[in-house]
């Protein structure tokens, strides 16, 4: 079959075209289709970056992920990647790094060797789930290059604790007399393991991925607004709430990661002047996301910067 081309003669990205090439995976395909299903969507620079040290080059790599998204010819009815056709609503999106998911082969050929299931599918529209993924992912990947720390993905803790990521808890109306119940859901979890000397060490994360599009405040009792989620974040952690959830015993940390730097000071100010400053609550900006749309690299800083705490010195998560 010819391969479809855009008017440019550029080959289309955007649709698989299959050249009859039998596909049969490989322990670097597995480990990609492992790693889009813990985290979500990613781009071609991460998951090459999860598959050095496997002896191939890189342009044998990224010739595979051509391969794994076009060549239908498989023993699950189909090409084991998508590209998300949101990554090409955007101006010049030719220029951009490719985007890659799971799909629904690729969660067949999981099914059959790997009894960890694929994260609960992602909230929110698309480029809300894309920032999460490349956050945690981004985390993973420098976990991974130091032998002092291992990533424990979402599912994980949640098949542990035989658990949903949603917890159900009691907020005030505006009124401040009736309680009513609100789910809390966080965008991610993960942990991390700390090998001391002294033995293994734990915390766990809450990640919220925040590209302005949220309130800072508001009347509105429905509507999601950071007062909101501090409130919550201090009614499941503060009272021990996360331990029975997810059957813990290691402090749990929030991370707050916005596309803005500004926003991030006004989130920090906010969190002072309404919870007088609070330890496990965590600021970063990661820029990338903001507009214009265009896949990042991987943010290694994510787990090795500097990460801010409102009326608290900063920390780093790379440190017990």
């Amino acid at each position: 079959m010819r391969e479809r081309r855009e008017a440019s003669g550029r080959r289309d990205r955007r649709k698989p075209v299959s050249t009859g090439k039998r596909i049969r995976l490989t322990d670097r395909d597995r480990r990609w289709l492992r790693l889009l299903a813990d985290h979500g969507p990613l781009p071609t620079s991460f998951l090459l970056e999860f598959a050095k040290g496997l002896g191939v080059s890189e342009k044998r790599a990224r010739e595979r992920l051509t391969d794994l998204f076009n060549e239908e010819e498989t023993a699950h009815g189909g090409a084991y990647l998508t590209r998300p056709p949101q990554q090409f609503h955007t101006l010049d999106s030719r220029y951009n790094q490719l985007v890659y998911d799971l799909s629904e082969a690729g969660k067949a050929a999981l099914k059959e060797t790997d009894d960890l299931p694929p994260s609960p599918s992602l909230s929110g529209p698309w480029l809300h789930r894309f920032m999460t993924s490349a956050i945690t992912a981004s985390i993973r990947l420098a976990a991974e290059r130091r032998a002092d720390l291992t990533y424990i993905p979402e599912q994980a803790i949640l098949r542990r604790a035989n658990a949903t990521i949603d917890v159900s808890l009691e907020w005030p109306e505006a009124n401040g007399r009736a309680l009513q119940k609100v789910t809390l859901r966080p965008d991610a979890i993960f942990g991390l393991e700390y090998h001391t000397k002294k033995g293994s060490r734990f915390r766990f994360f809450a990640l919220e991925a925040d590209r302005a599009t949220e309130p800072l405040t508001s009347s509105n009792f429905n509507r999601k607004s950071a007062v909101k989620q501090f409130g919550l974040y201090r009614a499941y952690i503060e009272t021990g709430v996360y331990r029975q959830h997810l059957r813990l015993t290691s402090p749990m940390i929030v991370l707050n990661v916005s596309s803005d730097p500004k926003r991030t000071d006004r989130l920090l100010a906010l969190a002072e002047a309404k919870l007088g400053g609070v330890n496990y609550q965590l600021f970063q900006s990661w820029e990338a996301f903001a507009p214009p749309f265009r896949p990042p690299e991987p943010n290694l800083d994510l787990l090795e910067g500097n990460w801010q705490r409102a009326g608290f010195s900063s920390l780093h998560l790379d440190h017990p």
